[in-house]
């Protein structure tokens, strides 16, 4: 028995819509299966010459040249890290806006009660892409000598000496005011909006010391701009053997490592965020970063996106509690 059905002018174009419908939904799914089509913008929420935009760069340059496509740098510092966060969060969920953070990110909602967004909620872990140990730096003309005549200076003279962070809340700033609580010691505060203008005022006197990541220092160390007097943490830095660590020099618990992590807006699809990750890896083993990353004193982490995720979860809980033991506040 065979059964004949009319279709009227209306049902045939309705199925045409689904048919057209379904193609592009295959080519969407093509076009999300080839990413990156087009440039990638990366979102550093720090000024230029910082230690995530000394990550930022050079991971760009092998971006570029693993996928044929630009991955182009906006700074967009201000607030600690946490206006660039907050714009992130916003971006179309594409895969062509990336947000390049850092522990400064996990000590921020203890810090900043007003946030409007959420570092683990609005955003996916895609990868931990340096550790990094901090370092004292100092102006070798405001602070001659090594840690222990400094550390008598300023115990001497409470007040007399500053230190500039990278912003209020920042590792910078926790880094500091550890330091003061370990010491027994008062320094002066001053926050900028971002590590390389701290930086800057460091090398030009206008600051007496910074407690800062070495991707940022590294550089300004090796070229006699500033001074490197104690690096954190239980050993030695490689890449700076003749730096005392802080175990050494009568400080065992005083721990702090700055890292830097990729993220992208919550929603972007499962499929791009795969393929990010897989080029991210393949930048992060080319011998040129590896050499770029040696040369900071820093490691690569390697993660998958849900231990980073993990990862980040332990350090909000953990910055929680120093900036409660620290009583450090906004200034």
């Amino acid at each position: 028995m065979t059964f004949e059905f009319e279709i009227s002018g209306t049902r045939r174009s309705m199925l045409r819509a689904a048919a057209a419908g379904v193609t592009a939904l295959s080519l969407g799914g093509h076009a999300q299966s080839a990413w990156p089509a087009k440039p990638v913008t990366l979102i550093v929420p720090f000024p230029a010459g910082g230690g995530t935009d000394a990550f930022a760069r050079p991971l760009s340059a092998q971006f570029a040249r693993l996928t044929g496509k630009q991955l182009i740098i906006d700074n967009r510092g201000g607030a600690g890290g946490t206006l660039g966060a907050s714009i992130a969060a916003k971006a179309q969920p594409d895969g062509y806006t990336l947000f390049m953070g850092a522990v400064h990110h996990a000590i921020a909602p203890s810090m900043y009660p007003k946030l409007d967004y959420d570092i683990e909620k609005d955003f996916v872990p895609l990868a931990l892409m340096a550790n990094v140990p901090q370092v004292l730096v100092v102006n070798p003309k405001n602070i001659p000598g090594d840690f222990k005549s400094f550390l008598a200076q300023v115990r001497a003279k409470p007040g007399r000496y500053n230190y500039g962070s990278a912003g209020a809340g920042t590792s910078h700033h926790l880094a500091g005011e550890l330091f003061k609580q370990q010491t027994g010691t008062f320094i002066t505060h001053i926050p900028y909006r971002g590590a390389g203008p701290a930086l800057q005022d460091l090398i030009s006197g206008n600051v007496d010391m910074v407690f800062d990541g070495l991707g940022s220092s590294a550089n300004h160390i090796k070229g006699g701009r500033i001074k490197a007097i104690m690096v954190s943490g239980a050993k030695r830095n490689p890449a700076f053997p003749d730096v005392p660590c802080a175990a050494e020099l009568g400080l065992p618990e005083y721990t702090v490592t700055t890292w830097y992590g990729m993220w992208a807006p919550r929603g972007t699809p499962v499929d791009v965020q795969a393929r990010i990750v897989e080029d991210l890896r393949k930048a992060a083993a080319t011998d040129e970063l590896k050499a770029i990353w040696a040369s900071n004193g820093a490691e690569f982490g390697n993660l998958t996106p849900a231990q980073f995720g993990t990862f980040v979860s332990a350090e909000v809980k953990r910055w929680a509690a120093v900036v409660k033991a620290s009583g450090a506040k906004l200034e």
